[in-house]
């Protein structure tokens, strides 16, 4: 059974930085992705970046690109989410999801949603102005 368990969420001032990490276990093969998604109050879910377990490729959205890394410890099957220069838009609730990709190279697709077939519970990351 696939488990995500994200943690290091928290509050932060505007100019900050967190790290999320999101535990990934019960995946038999080496082909899928993960994604970090968020979702801040009133609005729909988004991806804010993924990677490909083959290939360590990743993608992201141009409202992070720059500030956000994904990075991933296949010894300690962690993915990271390292988010610097942080803005209060960057506040809402954060997800890693897990899904089947074969591919070594990441594309869009992966920053939507329906790719995704396991879910953590999320994390809250608030930023004040």
């Amino acid at each position: 059974q696939v488990q995500l368990v994200e943690s290091g969420g928290g509050l932060v001032q505007a100019g900050g930085s967190l790290r999320l990490s999101c535990a990934v276990s019960g995946f038999t093969s080496d082909n899928y992705a993960i994604g970090w998604f968020r979702q801040a109050p009133g609005k729909e879910r988004e991806g804010a970046a993924c990677i490909t377990n083959r290939g360590g490729d990743t993608y992201y959205p141009d409202s992070v690109k720059g500030r956000f890394t994904i990075s991933r410890d296949r010894a300690k099957n962690t993915v990271y989410l390292r988010m610097n220069n942080l803005k209060p838009d960057d506040t809402a609730d954060y997800y890693c999801a897990a899904g089947q990709w074969e591919g070594t190279w990441a594309s869009p697709t992966l920053l939507g949603p329906g790719m995704y077939d396991y879910w953590g519970r999320g994390t809250q990351v608030s930023v004040s102005s």
